[in-house]
């Protein structure tokens, strides 16, 4: 509608509102916020979002609604919207429940009313960066957030306590470090995992970090590969001493050895798993395909574009592969996804794939030798996962002088610092304890995991990395576990912190704060279930001790860990495997009783 097509009834400012208006239904029925003239109502959407719209307008078209976050999207891309972000961080103004998922898209999490603030995740291939990286991180952290850094279960980092203000001074500066944020948050393939050893591990199969990073720029370099369902993992494992726990992501490539006498080229190649989620207890189903390493992001993205075109947009809970998996099958979905890349993928039978090596559940821990003749990486103990500022550049001026300059994260909440000489690994260690940090530890504090908790997490029923603290401090002068332990605590069912593949796995609830039915009041808590575990022994652990309170979890671990001390098959058999020995309920007698005697 122009200005010379409307009424002379109206005065100048009637006609630009109703101009404006006529304009801003052309956009609202397009459905995408198209740049340049408005779409005609029946146009063929076309660009990056074409797919993500035809979707929803399948939904639409069947009569469903869409979720809000669909909505969000539709109605603008959170890519178009960074000018409005800029302006926040003018005004120091909080966003919308719209924008705070848009801003999602650039790493930025508004995390009220946890905190008054954002929470900035960033994305680094294979959890590698560089010590003058970390210094520079280091640096924001302090300027920008709350001086510190957290380590996640994605082998990555964030940042928190950001004021609206800094935010962007934040991501851009993220950006001049040669990193970015981009797309770790909301509906993208979230930052790519690999082997924390890689290219140094003297018994991995392969070199993962070529694949994660091509897999990590192609996504960047592809906005049509924004904006899924929801959120999409993809991990890559080179059969290292150290677990990537690829079979908990959408996608999982596994390095394999097919052997020879098969029909197949024998040699290393990627086993192909599919709809991992563990929170929603499921681990990637097997498809029987192996993958060439070289063909892994051509494989990747064809999953991926037939999860844009089936993955629920009405129901945030159900929008996960998984759940296309269970309504069609893993053997309709391969099918489709071969059709789409034009040919068949390789099958072998389990008999043709060699074990994978052992896995050193320890390994992220301590000195430990590189398949390079007299250098050796460090595992760096983080007290439930958090880095001061000051720490940070400590660990990158080691990394720099004394190691090959690069820091090494795990999905352990830890990191490697690699190319240590053996004449210096003493003085490296020396140099880690001086920041305060430790490379040696107990079973115990090893392998004790908690995601952020409600001190920063909106979603959280309890203060899950203080709680983690507590029962460390409490188990390790009490119990000396001598084999390899993994206690895991989440602070909601998005199971950041995996703990249905723990040894012990506690997930926060609000309980009751009385006996019996006295009160309806309620304490933080937790549910603590035993027995998962993950690769070989991939399995989800059982329910033990329902609504703990918080006070009470570390006097229950201990009991627990006494009752396996105290009941083992023999000194060498583990956690993991007296606790499937006995179903819940005798697991749950056996600590009561140890606690009683």
């Amino acid at each position: 509608m122009k200005l010379e097509t409307i009424s002379t009834d109206f005065n100048d400012e009637q006609k630009r509102y109703l101009e404006g208006f006529a304009a801003g239904l052309q956009v609202l029925k397009s459905g995408r916020g198209l740049r340049g003239a408005p779409a005609k109502a029946n146009a063929e959407p076309i660009g990056p979002e074409a797919a993500h719209i035809k979707a929803q307008d399948r939904v639409i078209a069947s009569g469903k609604k869409l979720a809000d976050q669909e909505k969000f999207k539709r109605e603008e891309h959170p890519f178009d919207a960074y000018p409005r972000l800029k302006q926040q961080a003018l005004d120091n103004a909080n966003p919308s429940p719209a924008d705070n998922f848009r801003w999602r898209y650039y790493g930025l999490f508004y995390v009220a009313p946890a905190q008054d603030s954002y929470m900035c995740r960033l994305r680094m291939p294979n959890g590698i960066l560089k010590h003058w990286q970390m210094a520079g991180l280091a640096d924001l952290a302090e300027s920008c957030g709350g001086g510190f850094s957290h380590v996640t279960t994605r082998a990555n980092l964030q940042i928190r306590e950001i004021l609206p203000r800094n935010a962007v001074t934040l991501i851009e500066g993220i950006q001049d470090l040669g990193l970015c944020s981009r797309g770790s948050g909301a509906d993208n393939i979230r930052n790519v995992t690999g082997t924390p050893t890689a290219g140094i591990d003297p018994q991995e199969l392969l070199d993962t970090r070529p694949f994660a990073r091509e897999w990590h720029y192609h996504i960047l370099n592809d906005r049509s590969l924004t904006g899924l369902p929801r959120k999409f993992n993809v991990a890559f494992d080179g059969a290292g001493k150290i677990a990537v726990l690829e079979e908990t992501n959408d996608i999982a490539f596994s390095a394999v050895e097919v052997k020879d006498g098969f029909g197949v080229e024998p040699g290393i190649w990627f086993r192909l798993g599919v709809g991992g989620i563990t929170g929603h207890r499921d681990f990637a189903k097997a498809t029987g395909i192996v993958v060439k390493p070289e063909d892994a992001t051509k494989v990747a993205e064809a999953i991926v574009r037939l999860f844009i075109d089936l993955g629920d947009r009405t129901n945030r809970l159900k929008a996960r592969l998984k759940y296309v998996l269970d309504n069609i099958g893993v053997d309709k979905f391969m099918e489709t996804v071969e059709e789409r890349l034009g040919r068949k993928l390789t099958r072998v039978p389990m008999e043709a794939i060699a074990p994978r090596p052992v896995f050193d559940r320890m390994a992220h821990i301590g000195t430990h030798k590189q398949k390079q003749d007299g250098l050796n990486w460090i595992g760096v103990l983080l007290p439930v996962a958090k880095l001061t500022g000051e720490q940070m550049r400590g660990l990158a001026k080691i990394a720099q002088d004394l190691g090959d300059g690069d820091i090494r994260l795990t999905v352990w909440q830890n990191l490697l610092i690699s190319g240590v000489r053996d004449d210096n690994v003493s003085l490296a260690t020396a140099a880690i304890e001086q920041i305060g940090l430790a490379v040696t530890s107990s079973q115990i504090r090893a392998g004790l995991v908690a995601c952020t908790g409600n001190a920063g997490c909106k979603f959280a029923a309890s203060d899950t990395k203080r709680h983690a603290a507590e029962i460390g401090d409490w188990c390790e002068p009490r119990v000396d576990v001598d084999t390899p332990l993994n206690i895991h605590l989440t602070g909601c069912h998005h199971s950041c912190a995996q703990h249905y593949i723990s040894d012990i796995g506690l997930i926060a609830a609000k309980v009751p704060a009385g006996q019996g039915n006295d009160t309806d009041d309620t304490v933080e808590g937790y549910h603590l279930f035993a027995g998962g575990g993950f690769g070989p022994q991939a399995d989800i652990g059982q329910e033990v001790f329902h609504d703990l309170k918080a006070e009470d979890t570390p006097r229950t671990v201990e009991k627990l860990l006494k009752a396996y001390l105290a009941h083992r098959a023999s000194p060498d058999e583990t956690f993991l495997t007296f606790a499937r020995r006995h179903d819940g309920e005798t697991l749950r007698k056996l600590a009561d009783a140890e606690m009683s005697s």
